[in-house]
């Protein structure tokens, strides 16, 4: 199995060598963000980070979240194995509540790594967790999806695919997520085969695991070992995970269930408070802060508990509510600000970080859908995230995955990967030669450094218009979502499947077939 994997990595890392990277691509790809399957590598950060809180306020809530770990503590429900290796390793427990002496969960994260591999099945795909790097990852969890033709409706595997197949040919995703819409034509209790089938077949880039019960998970690694082989598996992070926290200040056991399964396997758990502030954590950023980072500490640790040296991520999901409808809000300021301080703090202990997204709550890809996915993919960027979920396709406060948005996301995810890189000191990027030649009073338009330079010099957007009002008119007026919805329409009628080896697609199709066939089909 391991050496047709092989095989079937070097065949496919020569088809590439010698196909889309060469001559007019490569140039497209510099220059727009690139075109379906001209890839961007992973971001490797050139900026330098954001940061709202200096050594004071950062030891303020780190005390503080100390204070809630070891006087408060956090509940670990149904789950007698989590509180009998917490009362072994030296906790307080009390019926399901853990109280955590100081200190103990930093010591138990030391044996976390601060970055890692996650390996696709195409190399060229791994991806860096932590350091420099920031991965973008697709939307994940919408029941509904905004189709292309404008209906609102329940998704099902069909749209699961599409945005499988979008997320493969866009160049400025890097990762294949995970639940990138709930397919619900699907019985629940089957959907996750079909939906990690999905991201195996349909793309080479890395992948999520499910987390809906434990069960799941283990599917998930065992379907992962069909396709990587299990020794591979067994000494490499191929999986990455979302295990939420239910704030406040408790994890149930079908995420401890999903943790243990993806912990004693060296798979990578993002443990992630998922806070709407005002209702699941207090209405300030400063107490929001003290709640994520107690309740990252408690989680993240328990997977070194389980296996010493698991790779897991602070993560935080983090938004407000109205106040006068209770309804969840982004794009505003102050989980921008959670955001900037949780990422301090997980440099701090030394974890990659994972927060933010495109996240807006309008119900449409309109003005209020852009400005607020702006505001939270340009404080994501700027905090230092390693791991982006939600990067592409969020609408409606994550109720809906939007083809549309899907498309005009990518678009934006190319610009912040040029933003991402940094200023051009080279002797290039430094164009003495360009204002030698044009000197005072000329342009540069014609000039050798512009003629060398113009097909990379700017970032192409492949969803703006910024052509004459006359001929916006004779194209047709086209909105930026109509420009959108054509080129995802194109995308899809030009996709096409990754090279998967014949012996470990049947593998994989006999796996889930026996899974499903062992099981009479559940909707609840």
């Amino acid at each position: 199995m391991e050496d047709n994997l092989a095989a079937e990595q070097e065949a496919g890392a020569g088809r590439r060598g010698r196909g889309d990277r060469g001559g007019a691509a490569a140039r497209r790809a510099a220059r727009s963000g690139g075109g379906p399957g001209v890839q961007q590598p992973y971001i490797r950060r050139a900026i330098k980070v954001y940061e709202v809180l200096d050594e004071e306020g950062l030891a303020l809530i780190e005390k503080n979240a100390d204070t809630v770990l070891e006087e408060i503590g956090i509940e670990f429900r149904d789950d007698a194995e989590a509180l009998r290796l917490w009362k072994e390793a030296g906790a307080d427990v009390k019926g399901e509540r853990v109280h955590f002496p100081k200190g103990l969960c930093r010591e138990l994260l030391k044996t976390a790594p601060a970055a890692f591999t996650q390996h696709a099945r195409n190399p060229e795909r791994s991806v860096q967790i932590g350091g420099d790097a920031t991965v973008f990852a697709p939307v994940y969890g919408p029941p509904f999806v905004r189709d292309l033709d404008g209906n609102r409706r329940y998704a099902t595997i069909e749209d699961f695919r599409n945005f499988v197949k979008l997320a493969y040919m866009a160049p400025s995703i890097h990762h294949s997520g995970g639940t990138v819409c709930e397919p619900v034509d699907v019985p629940v209790n089957k959907r996750h085969l079909d939906m990690v089938f999905s991201h195996m077949k349909f793309s080479d880039k890395p992948f999520m695991g499910s987390v809906t019960a434990p069960e799941r998970a283990e599917d998930t690694v065992e379907m992962a070992k069909i396709l990587f082989g299990d020794k591979f598996v067994e000494e490499n992070t191929v999986i990455i995970n979302l295990i939420n926290a239910n704030s406040p200040m408790v994890f149930d056991e079908t995420m401890l269930g999903a943790l243990k399964v993806y912990a004693r396997n060296n798979q990578a758990c993002i443990v992630t408070p998922f806070i709407l502030a005002g209702a699941m954590s207090p209405v300030t950023v400063a107490g929001t802060l003290t709640q994520v980072l107690a309740e990252v500490l408690a989680g993240a640790s328990f997977t070194q508990l389980i296996r010493p040296g698991a790779p897991v991520l602070f993560g935080t999901f983090a938004s407000s509510i109205s106040m006068q409808s209770g309804a969840p809000t982004f794009g505003t300021p102050e989980p921008s600000l959670v955001s900037y301080g949780a990422a301090q703090l997980a440099r701090r202990l030394g974890l990659p970080f994972r927060t933010g997204g495109s996240l807006c709550a309008s119900k449409v890809p309109d003005a209020q859908a852009a400005y607020e996915s702006a505001n939270t993919l340009n404080s994501t960027l700027l905090a230092g995230t390693n791991f982006v979920l939600h990067s592409a396709g969020w609408l409606e406060g994550g109720l809906a995955s939007c083809y549309e948005k899907f498309m005009m996301d990518i678009d934006q995810l190319g610009m912040a990967q040029k933003l991402a890189a940094g200023v051009d000191l080279s002797e290039n990027g430094q164009a003495m030669d360009a204002i030698r030649e044009v000197g005072p009073g000329s342009h540069y338009l014609g000039c050798s450094h512009t003629q060398a330079n113009f097909q990379t010099a700017f970032y192409r957007s492949t969803i703006a218009d910024n052509n004459s009002y006359e001929q916006w008119q004779a194209e047709g007026q086209k909105t930026a979502p109509q420009r959108a919805n054509e080129l995802a329409r194109r995308w899809l009628e030009s996709y096409e499947a990754p090279y998967l080896d014949p012996g470990i697609e049947d593998g994989l199709k006999d796996f889930v077939a026996m899974k499903k066939e062992s099981m009479p089909d559940a909707f609840t």
